[in-house]
């Protein structure tokens, strides 16, 4: 029999602060293929997610097909924004959202994950981060902070990420971002330099799975999935529009779901996968090939 298996793997899935979105699914899809898993978590939103976790409000969603429950190996806080805690404002350190969490940089994790698990430490690395503070903005009214922090958490800190996590990932091992089809096509209400951080995204995919292939053996790939309904996605103010409107006019009719984009996740992770690097694969009902609508 042909199938997914990743069991005695180790992946860190970094962007994970409820059950509602495709970093849960991806994690969870992972776990189903006998991974373990960490995750890293925005700080502001940790307290909450551990205190779901704690108090069992994710126990159903977290329930696999053996009837276990999907354990994260580590929580650690991440906030992609910055690289070392030596760029974090002062401000930002002292605040009561992150006074208590140590080194919350890509850094601070690596670092983190290395003194958990030893050197040679992960397999699977997922990118599901994303922040665009003006994304409801057209890009004609974006400012140039706003433009830059879209592409610096949502673009930049994958390549920090495997600049850093890339020494210490074993033979095989796997990156996976999430990206959209808007850093293809112009999606009219995704702006902020979303769209601009979604297209650096897929080129330093391609880029990094070079470099990363090279010097380490690591591929690096990025799956455009379609639109989803999720609590972060609520930020654009149009995501349920942009839902509907895939629904209608993909080849296959119907709603994508965060466990499709979870299984794309664990084939491209797994072995099978191996022959599979710098891609964009679209997980979207096919709606990417359409060039005019129903």
């Amino acid at each position: 029999m042909l199938r997914i298996d990743l069991t005695g793997k180790r992946a860190l899935v970094a962007g994970v602060a409820d059950d509602g979105g495709f970093g849960f699914a991806i994690a969870k899809a992972l776990a189903e293929a006998g991974a373990s898993v960490c995750v890293g978590t925005w700080p502001p939103a940790l307290g909450i997610f551990e205190t779901l976790l704690r108090r069992g409000k994710m126990d159903e969603s977290r329930k696999l097909s053996s009837g276990a429950l999907l354990e994260f190996e580590r929580v650690y806080p991440l906030d992609a924004s910055w690289d070392t805690l030596a760029d974090v404002p002062e401000d930002v350190k002292t605040s009561k959202r992150y006074a208590e969490r140590g080194d919350f940089t890509i850094d601070g994790m690596v670092q983190r994950m290395v003194q958990d698990f030893g050197d040679k430490c992960v397999d699977v690395v997922v990118h599901s981060l994303a922040n665009g503070p003006e994304v409801k903005k057209a890009l004609l009214d974006t400012s140039r902070a706003g433009y830059l922090s879209a592409v610096g958490v949502s673009a930049y800190s994958l390549t920090s990420m495997v600049s850093r996590l890339g020494p210490h990932m074993r033979p095989g091992a796997s990156v996976l971002s999430l990206t959209y089809l808007a850093g293809e096509r112009v999606i009219p209400g995704y702006g902020g330099g979303m769209s601009s951080a979604k297209s650096a995204l897929e080129g330093d995919t391609r880029t990094l799975a070079f470099e990363a292939g090279r010097r380490w053996g690591v591929r690096v790939n990025t799956i455009s999935a379609g639109p989803y309904a999720s609590r972060a996605a609520s930020a654009i103010g149009i995501i349920d529009d942009m839902v509907n409107y895939c629904v209608a006019n993909s080849p296959l009719p119907e709603a994508l779901t965060a466990e499709e984009v979870g299984h794309a996740a664990a084939f491209l992770a797994s072995p099978l996968g191996s022959g599979i690097t710098g891609a964009t694969i679209h997980v979207d009902k096919g709606y990417h090939a359409m060039g005019k609508s129903v």
